[in-house]
């Protein structure tokens, strides 16, 4: 389930030359000696689900390539207060000029896995799926996406480049939504999937049409989310039906309770609290 390092070290690799600044950690350089070692751990201060727990072994590695990390967690696993995650030893001045860029990634993965599980528990039973949006941190996409299947969510698009989303200002500048399926399927590879957003079940007759792979009904009420699920019962290939706008964790379960396949929430990247974890000395 891990990102390969590759595409981990560069948003680490920057992190770390923000906080060294120019000449390093001044406060380890003057207080510990060069060769002085460290045992810690990096241990939970709340409840919550792993996620990006490779950060650690990636930033410390990175200062000290003989440093020692046994992680304690997997991504994915749900663990309580006060457990240890990541067990280290390490070169003391490396350890600690790293300790704030591990700590800041992973608690911001874990915050997003754990606000993922919630909405995930929320339709249990239901057959939808809890998918994330574009809506990420910059530099952080493929970390935040990351931590959303961690928390057992699925992800949409990872960018502009890896399926057509044919949304409103799609439609006005093409003049409608046929039209503008039409133009997309003129174009579209056969490997690539076609998603048009629709704003009202007008708007999906008039996708229905057109055959896309994927309709997104977006800011639709319950009843029209309902009505649209029943449209689509005697279409010839069923799009997949994916509710998006204002959702959250009082009102997921009955938009899931309607039918629809998908349920794509911003708020999972862009709203998440970062899980407090801390490095502790032993």
């Amino acid at each position: 389930m891990t990102p390969p390092d590759l595409l981990i070290e560069p948003v680490v690799r920057t992190a770390l030359a923000e906080d060294l600044g120019r000449a390093g950690d001044l406060t380890a350089q003057a207080c510990i000696p060069s060769d002085a070692r460290l045992r810690a751990v990096i241990a939970a201060r709340q409840a919550g689900v792993a996620a990006g727990l490779s950060v650690a072994r990636i930033a410390i590695g990175m200062l000290d390539p003989a440093a020692e990390v046994v992680f304690k967690a997997e991504d994915g696993d749900a663990f309580e207060a006060g457990a240890v995650l990541v067990e280290i030893e390490a070169n003391a001045r490396a350890l600690l000029a790293a300790e704030r860029t591990a700590l800041n990634l992973i608690g911001r993965m874990c915050g997003v896995a754990t606000l993922t599980r919630e909405y995930v528990r929320a339709v249990e039973g239901t057959g939808a799926r809890i998918a994330d949006t574009r809506k990420t941190t910059p530099g952080l996409r493929a970390l935040e996406k990351h931590a959303v299947r961690c928390g057992g969510g699925v992800n949409h698009r990872f960018g502009l480049d890896d399926a057509i989303l044919i949304k409103d200002n799609h439609i006005a500048v093409c003049g409608g939504v046929a039209q503008a399926i039409r133009a997309a399927r003129a174009r579209a590879g056969h490997l690539v999937k076609v998603e048009v957003e629709v704003d009202d079940l007008i708007q999906l007759d008039e996708a229905l049409a057109e055959a896309p792979d994927v309709v997104m009904l977006d800011n639709f009420g319950l009843d029209d989310l309902r009505a649209a699920v029943n449209r689509v019962q005697g279409v010839g290939v069923r799009p997949v039906l994916e509710a998006s706008g204002g959702v959250n964790l009082r009102t997921v379960r009955a938009v899931a309770a309607t039918g629809v396949d998908v349920i794509s929430v911003g708020a999972l990247t862009h709203s998440a609290a970062s899980l407090d974890v801390g490095l502790d000395a032993v």
